[in-house]
């Protein structure tokens, strides 16, 4: 298991636990990113951060240390 922030541009992975505070993990779980759904990460901002991303036919923009609490198995 790896990290969403690690996983390679366009690789398509599944989400396997989203960490961090009760409202983070509630926020995230209400915008799809619950355990079993697919992800992938289409585009890196051009310094690292954020993060755009594809969950259920949706892209969403996170930052870099939220994408380290939400745990990937490719």
């Amino acid at each position: 298991m790896t990290s969403l922030e690690n996983l390679p541009r366009h690789t398509v992975a599944t989400v396997e636990r989203v960490g961090g505070g009760r409202a983070f993990r509630r926020r995230l779980l209400e915008m799809g990113l619950i355990p079993g759904t697919a992800v992938r990460v289409v585009n890196v901002a051009p310094l690292g951060d954020p993060l755009e991303i594809e969950a259920r036919d949706c892209r969403l923009s996170i930052r870099r240390y939220e994408a380290r609490l939400v745990e990937v198995r490719r």
